[in-house]
């Protein structure tokens, strides 16, 4: 398929980059994470020396400054590795945790974490979601006191990609229990060995084994006080104004493993006889993945044009919006019907359709659920009448 007409030749090269990247330093070993439920430290730091890590960073931090067309060709490609996992971790790091120090941070706590970040010797991750708080922010438990000069956590946090083994996490928690949740909620910087912090329990998955994913406990957790991440209750209005990101990133990523499911089947079908002649030879098989493979199109257009819209400052919830939704929705469809046309094959462990078709299953759900992102399409929708 061709790049959008909004891809700069930067973002080419970029692409090559990351394609080269998974060809050479991820699918040789990536099996291998899968079985040990982590990744090994040094690919974030490998990732660091490319250069992807710190995208989004500003150049004067060490960082390239780019934009949001950079963001979508880095997760298109982290999703064509077919290891969601993997993808999931690096996003989490590169544009779901790390962009709230990026767009809140004071000129003292940049200087301390970005060139770590950037670097990959810092793995990052955003802690929100709680036992009766995920797409629901304003539901969060997790209470920040002032104490002395400086601050103490109570509560939990729950599904926290990347939360077993980063050393820096940017955490949400209500800082005045008496205002609206969207007033009264605060992020803080949390480094991993804060006392009274801790990791509960790595948590078991059905897919993305190779993303650690865990249940965090705050007890007495003190912080200092420049551990204040932005403005002292403003907390909610920064993570919705990432959630944008996030989400459109994790669009990105269903485009690239629905592009890459397709490939892959069409390759097994060309090869696979049955009843005389070659699966691809049935009409029905190929008119389906041609169907499914529209589709993908439409999607990849969707993202990288709404992705376009953030670089011009244009206000893209809905589209952001609708292409989570629709992305979480089509992947699934997409691998689940490549899965069928795999046959018995599909079944086995051992086909990398089998492991899409359990890590597909997670992108109606993470992020924000399919459900909530139609009811922002909704809203913006009564709102234009």
């Amino acid at each position: 398929m061709h790049d959008s007409i909004h891809v700069a030749e930067e973002h080419r090269m970029l692409r090559e980059q990351v394609r080269r990247f998974v060809e050479r330093e991820v699918l040789p070993h990536a099996d291998d994470w899968e079985a040990a439920g982590k990744i090994p430290r040094e690919v974030f730091r490998k990732l660091g020396d490319l250069g992807v890590l710190g995208m989004r960073c500003p150049v004067e931090h060490g960082g390239s400054g780019l934009d949001a067309l950079a963001s979508v060709v880095l997760a298109e490609e982290l999703g064509r590795s077919t290891y969601s996992g993997f993808a999931v971790a690096v996003l989490v790091h590169t544009d779901m945790a790390s962009p709230h120090l990026i767009n809140s941070g004071r000129a003292d706590q940049l200087a301390r974490y970005v060139p770590g970040i950037v670097s990959g010797e810092i793995v990052t991750a955003v802690a929100v979601t709680e036992p009766d708080a995920g797409s629901d922010v304003q539901g969060i438990r997790t209470r920040a006191r002032r104490e002395g000069n400086g601050w103490v956590l109570n509560g939990s946090k729950v599904y926290i990609t990347n939360g077993v083994h980063a050393n820096l996490l940017f955490v949400a928690a209500r800082s005045d229990p008496e205002a609206k949740p969207s007033r009264g909620t605060s992020m803080f910087i949390v480094e991993r060995d804060t006392p009274g912090f801790r990791v509960a329990r790595q948590l078991d998955k059905m897919g993305w084994l190779c993303s650690d994913t865990a249940e965090l406990v705050f007890e007495d957790a003190r912080l200092p006080a420049d551990a204040l991440l932005g403005e002292e209750h403003r907390g909610f209005y920064e993570i919705m104004k990432n959630f944008q990101n996030e989400r459109l990133v994790a669009a990105a990523v269903n485009v690239g493993e629905a592009a890459r499911a397709i490939e892959l089947t069409l390759e097994y079908t060309r090869e696979r006889k049955a009843f005389g002649g070659r699966l691809w030879d049935r009409q029905a098989i190929r008119q389906r993945l041609a169907a499914l493979s529209a589709r993908v199109e439409g999607l990849r257009h969707l993202v990288y044009h709404t992705a376009w819209l953030d670089t011009q400052g244009v206000d893209c919830v809905a589209q952001v919006s609708m292409a989570k939704a629709w992305g979480g929705e089509l992947v699934n469809d997409v691998v689940l019907a490549c899965q069928r046309f795999h046959g018995a094959f599909g079944f086995m462990r051992e086909s990398t359709i089998e492991r899409m078709a359990r890590d597909m299953r997670a992108h109606l759900v993470g992020g924000g659920a399919t459900e909530v992102m139609y009811e922002e399409v909704a809203k913006r929708m009564e709102a234009a009448l």
